[in-house]
């Protein structure tokens, strides 16, 4: 279908064939604890994931190991993290979310029910875009799944933690089931509880204006990363839609060209040829957004709300800490039950104060790392539209120069 005349440049449409870049969340180790995942295997309805483990640490029996896990063990692993009361004072990396290839899969086989309605060369350009497009999700659930690794493993407490390193270095099946419906109708009353409980501690006054910042901040930037990934994902979607439309011009004045040979007919080839390979930019463009941005907003979307999840155990904390000063004045006014009265208010202040020194160090590496991470993301994704626009403008005056040479 395409033609010699046009000149692609020095490597702008190059980069479609290369697989999507993990989001990046600037993670800082100091190099005793490196972990990634270094193949995966799509099967119908799972994903296997090979974690691959480099370490120096004592606690490893090995320097260098590796372990095949499945999405819900993340899930697992995270669940841990949250339930244990001694990390009620940080910010728990946010579980990476469950892949789904359905609608890619249901497309691929549609596309397969409808082979015989179209030419061989359609149908092999659409099976390629929709594999690619099915090879897009499938490297980027990966890279979610990797990023939650990395963020635990760059977490000078949570790296420590027993259940993560049996998750690294345990080289059996954990049999992690899926939760059945009686586990599942558990957590949605917990949650309905934790949802009015939140409620009600939301109405108490901090004594810390740290913390009473924050939890205003975190409430509004929560709202405003939600509504800005809905947009974001509107202009990909537009990009998308354009490189499809720009395919369909493309296959008709393809077909308008192959009747004669005419140089109508060499014409319709020649702008066939640009608005194929200005899809192809189209497509990078949605690409590149989606992943240097809308996965960028969906993943703080999700740690903003494990930032307020830290928030609120801290204020559930503060409120245990209040009644436990009542109770012990209304001991000490009874003078009953005034030593397991204060030994209650010590313990609840010894919480409150432990739990507020490690959030407070929490937010504010929250607020570095995610400055870090925008001003990077943001910079790399106008540099490559800058690259693209350039790639547009370059296709045009080729097009344009072979047009006048025919002329």
């Amino acid at each position: 279908m395409m033609q010699e005349d046009l000149d692609d440049g020095p490597d702008f449409l190059s980069e479609e064939d290369r697989g999507p870049r993990p989001i990046n969340v600037d993670l800082q180790t100091d190099g005793t604890l490196q972990v990634d995942i270094s193949d995966a295997l799509s099967e119908r309805d799972k994903v296997k994931f090979t974690v691959h483990t480099k370490s120096t640490l004592p606690n490893f029996k090995q320097d260098e190991f590796s372990v095949v896990r499945q999405h819900e063990e993340f899930v697992w692993l995270h669940d841990a993290f949250v339930e244990n009361e001694e990390y009620a004072g940080y910010v728990i990396p946010p579980a990476p979310p469950k892949p789904d290839f359905d609608a890619s899969r249901d497309k691929l086989q549609k596309l397969g029910e409808g082979e015989g309605s179209m030419t061989k060369e359609e149908f092999t350009k659409m099976k390629q875009e929709l594999e690619a497009e099915y090879l897009a999700i499938f490297k980027k659930t990966v890279a979610m799944h990797e990023v939650f690794l990395c963020r635990v493993a760059a977490h000078p407490v949570l790296r420590n933690d027993l259940n993560f390193h049996v998750f690294l270095e345990y080289n059996q099946d954990l049999s992690i089931r899926g939760k059945n419906k009686k586990e599942k109708l558990e957590d949605f009353f917990k949650n309905v509880v934790k949802s009015a409980d939140e409620v009600l501690v939301a109405g108490v006054k901090d004594v810390d204006d740290f913390f009473e910042h924050e939890k205003t901040f975190l409430l509004e930037y929560n709202n405003r990363i939600k509504d800005a990934a809905v947009k974001v994902d509107k202009l990909t979607k537009s990009h998308k839609s354009v490189a499809d439309d720009n395919s369909r011009i493309s296959s008709i004045l393809y077909s308008l060209g192959t009747q004669d040979s005419t140089d109508l007919c060499k014409f319709f080839l020649k702008v066939s040829e640009l608005f194929e390979k200005t899809r192809k930019i189209e497509a990078r463009i949605s690409a590149d957004e989606d992943l240097k941005l809308s996965d960028l907003l969906r993943y703080y979307l999700r740690e903003s709300q494990a930032g307020k999840d830290l928030l609120y155990r801290r204020a559930r904390s503060l409120v245990d800490y209040e009644n436990a000063n009542k109770l012990l004045d209304r001991a000490r006014a009874k003078n009953k039950d005034v030593l397991q009265a204060e030994t209650n208010q010590q313990f609840c202040c010894q919480k409150f104060e432990t739990l507020s020194e490690s959030a407070k160090q929490e937010l504010i590496d929250f607020k570095t790392r995610r400055v870090a991470a925008f001003r990077k993301n943001l910079v790399e994704l106008a540099e490559l539209e800058l690259k693209h626009s350039k790639g547009h403008l370059q296709l045009l005056q080729s097009c344009l120069v072979a047009l006048k040479g025919d002329s």
